[in-house]
């Protein structure tokens, strides 16, 4: 077995070994946690070790399941719920939407935790944002729909010639059973899926792009943000909320409005007017309007 580090740091291809790398990390963590700060429901965690103090980014006491043992229970009540949404089932409990969120919430959590003890901050952050990419990849792939990452290549003339700006597109959602978007054109019908672990200084750019795909494909494009959370440690015992609101709707109200904005962990203004016109949970979007966005 890889030492904890290294398995961090290996790209995760299926849900098992998503659960598999969490249980690994829930059960270390009790080893190394020393002390926490309690701030607005949230827990920032400290490991004294060495001499050396790290601090873990806050923790939803809400969402995230500490015990090794009751995520595995729980897991093994997602992966029943994984098999019911591939039916498009259209009943579910609050209790089934939190568990959702719950179980997806740990699971990236505990791999943050795990790189924010284990790593050096400026390697960490781009393994903590693949991650969570390949994790929202799983869940689709596993409720049976069609995804690929690609980059769209728009031409644009300069003195020495054509070249191309590329535009990445983390996720390109399908209705069909092969994605038919490629890195010269997008289906109308496919969804462009922006998937970052915080909006903080990526809210913006989505927007923009969306106004972007759209002149150069020539037609209304679908595009969302799913996002872990918009929340960040300040200092060593309070957080902070990273998502500039009223930007947020100079964007929506003056550039474009994208199709939505899902969070695991959603900020304090996602549910008050008019916000939650734009803002919903992750589970909302797996069990309901993902379907709606797919439909032609």
């Amino acid at each position: 077995m890889l030492p904890l580090d290294k398995d961090l740091r290996e790209k995760k291809k299926s849900i098992k070994e998503f659960e598999l790398i969490t249980l690994r990390v829930l059960q270390y963590l009790p080893n190394v946690l020393t002390h926490f700060n309690e701030k607005s429901g949230y827990k920032i965690h400290s490991s004294l070790i060495a001499g050396t103090t790290k601090y873990l980014r806050p923790i939803n006491q809400r969402l995230f399941i500490y015990s090794a043992l009751e995520f595995e229970s729980k897991f093994s009540d997602f992966e029943l719920i994984l098999g019911k949404l591939k039916t498009r089932n259209n009943y579910w409990s609050e209790n089934e939407r939190e568990l959702i969120d719950s179980v997806l919430y740990t699971i990236q959590q505990s791999i943050g935790a795990g790189f924010d003890l284990l790593v050096n901050p400026n390697s960490a952050r781009k393994h903590v944002g693949n991650r969570f990419e390949e994790l929202i990849r799983c869940i689709f792939s596993e409720i049976g729909i069609s995804n690929k990452s690609t980059v769209l290549k728009i031409p644009y003339e300069t003195e020495k010639g054509q070249k191309d700006y590329r535009c990445e597109n983390d996720i390109i959602l399908s209705p069909y059973s092969k994605v038919k978007s490629t890195n010269k054109h997008l289906d109308e019908n496919e969804i462009v899926v922006s998937v970052k672990t915080t909006s903080k200084d990526r809210m913006g750019k989505m927007f923009i792009d969306k106004i972007l795909l759209e002149r150069f494909v020539n037609h209304p494009q679908k595009v969302i943000g799913i996002f872990l959370n918009d929340v960040q440690r300040k200092e060593t015992d309070n957080i902070s909320h990273t998502l500039v609101s009223g930007l947020f709707m100079v964007y929506s109200n003056f550039l474009t409005e994208l199709e939505g904005i899902y969070y695991l962990d959603p900020p304090p203004n996602a549910s008050i007017e008019p916000y939650n016109k734009y803002m919903n949970t992750f589970s909302e979007l797996i069990t309901k309007d993902i379907w709606e966005l797919l439909s032609p």
